[in-house]
């Protein structure tokens, strides 16, 4: 059930525990039960079902010391996590007997329990995506899957945290983030992750101040929201091809009421850290663009490095209580160096007629050279209050498409990527570009910021465009309205490329050509 092997030394385990592993103190059938244990709980697999036993540790961060605290973070694991997960969470059960002969009640029942349980629906532990990913089965369906039913619960399922609540607030951030840097000085014992380790810190103080404005105005935008907390790849399952998110933070408040970007940014920052830019940055766009919270990207290499801490302070917690190596800290630390260095900003914007592989290409050029995209189609409709698949009925110079209503759809994405720009990060933005001042307006951004600005020229023969505008118009799955008229509309109409624009075209005609593109310019 969690992305760990069963336990096999059960004599290290308290006399309870040991107790559970007979499949008789169960009131359902069970041939055999196996026991997984993580830092903080022990989950006993019984059958058809999970039972989940917090350790009663304080470890500052969390409290589980007495049996009340314990029952109340039972409670709250199995209401929190019903909102991503309903089917798995079943209730608390109330463990009662003694340790050497206990049982295992129904429900709740707070007389003569020794302990309490979460009780779940049981699926096999190596269907969590990072057994997926040890496999070589992940890929692009379970992030696609996962950005969208994110953005779906960060905008719909979560509540924003009220006004006069202290998450949120710069100093509620700043607490947990300098306590992992205070629990890994006192573990550490190499010179250089210890040196590291400082850098890291200052680096997170500086940003955190520099920041602060933006995250007072995150919060009254109600971007501060209840959220997972805990979301990396060992949270997250895929089972009989359906996305499972479970095993949220229930046990800290201030852990759980964060900003949604520092929920996308553990998920993000996981990716990398198993070696995964490209699907890093495929899940990254894919929220931003179901969404549209392109202003926190301002805040995720801050909260990714913070992320990146949280997990080396558990890999630490771990090897201190397996006696295993901590390999893992300074793997986590050295990504989070990586972090803290600024990427080479610059903007790109597409040059194309509509069913030349604008989408197509740019998605493959985000995921190999670190870009956020725009995209005009999706864009447009957000602006309309419509779903990116949503069919507006307009056509050519109706409805979302008149001169004006392309004013406005351009005018927004100059303003998105000048935010983006601002924040340090390259940008690429997919749309037709067919008239000289679309492509002005975004040069005068990239001019503004002093960064390179870049036209990429999509080149495809007519005959082939009709072929796939006609054929994208009977499938229904992209954001696109374009048909044949309006792609015949603008074969007539547009724009050519200035003898002055010349200098700044990269033209391609096809994915080959995108990987000779990416070969000579990103990847040095």
């Amino acid at each position: 059930m969690l992305p760990h092997a069963p336990t096999t030394n059960q004599i290290s385990q308290p006399p309870l525990i040991r107790a559970l592993l007979d499949a008789a103190c169960y009131g359902h059938p069970v041939a055999q039960v196996e026991l997984i244990e993580t830092h903080i709980s022990w989950v006993l697999l019984a059958g058809e079902y999970a039972y989940k036993i917090k350790k009663p540790v304080n470890l500052g961060f969390l409290d589980f010391s007495t049996l009340e605290l314990r029952r109340h973070n039972c409670a709250e694991e199995v209401r929190l996590n019903r909102r991503l997960a309903e089917q798995l969470y079943l209730g608390v059960v109330a463990i009662t007997g003694s340790s050497d002969a206990p049982h295992l009640g129904d429900a709740v029942n707070g007389q003569n329990a020794i302990e309490y349980a979460v009780k779940m629906r049981c699926f096999p532990h190596d269907a969590t995506l990072d057994h997926l990913d040890e496999r070589g089965e992940l890929g692009a369906v379970q992030i696609d899957r996962l950005a969208a039913r994110l953005a779906h619960f960060h905008l719909d399922e979560c509540y924003s945290a009220p006004p006069d609540s202290p998450w949120g607030d710069p100093d509620a951030i700043i607490q947990p983030v300098t306590d992992n840097f205070q629990l890994l000085a006192a573990r550490l014992n190499d010179p250089a992750e210890i040196q590291r380790l400082e850098q890291l810190r200052n680096w997170s103080l500086a940003e955190h101040e520099r920041l602060a404005p933006l995250m007072r105005e995150r919060k009254r935008a109600g971007r501060v929201r209840e959220c997972h907390g805990d979301l990396h790849l060992g949270n997250l399952a895929w089972v009989n091809g359906e996305l499972l998110i479970f095993d949220c933070i229930e046990f800290s408040p201030a852990l759980r009421w964060i900003d949604v970007i520092s929920e996308v940014a553990f998920c993000f920052m996981d990716l990398l850290h198993r070696q995964h830019r490209d699907l890093a940055l495929r899940f990254l766009n894919a929220w931003l663009e179901a969404g549209g919270d392109y202003g926190g990207v301002a805040l995720l290499r801050y909260y990714a490095v913070y992320r990146a801490m949280v997990r080396a302070k558990v890999a630490a917690l771990r090897a201190a209580q397996s006696g295993g190596n901590d390999a893992e800290v300074g793997a986590y630390l050295r990504l989070a160096e990586h972090l803290t260095q600024d990427t080479q900003a610059q903007l790109w914007v597409s040059h194309g007629l509509s069913g030349c592989g604008k989408t197509t290409l740019t998605q493959s050029l985000l995921e190999k050279s670190g870009m956020i995209r725009l995209r005009s189609d999706v864009e447009r409709k957000r602006l309309a209050g419509l779903d990116a698949l949503a069919r507006s009925g307009g056509g050519i110079n109706q409805g979302l498409y008149t001169r004006e209503g392309s004013r406005h759809t351009y005018a927004h994405l100059a303003q998105l990527a000048d935010g983006l720009l601002e924040a340090g990060w390259p940008v690429i933005v997919d749309a037709a570009f067919l008239e000289r001042w679309q492509r002005d307006l975004l040069r005068e951004i990239a001019q503004r910021h002093q960064v390179p600005f870049h036209i990429l020229d999509i080149q495809v023969d007519h005959a082939t465009l009709r072929e796939r505008v006609g054929l994208r118009g009977t499938q229904g799955k992209d954001a696109s309205e374009a048909d044949l008229r309006i792609l015949q509309h603008q074969i007539e109409t547009a724009q050519p490329l200035g003898s002055d624009e010349l200098h700044e075209v990269t033209a391609v005609s096809g994915m080959d050509a995108l990987t000779e593109l990416y070969v000579n310019k990103f990847a040095q």
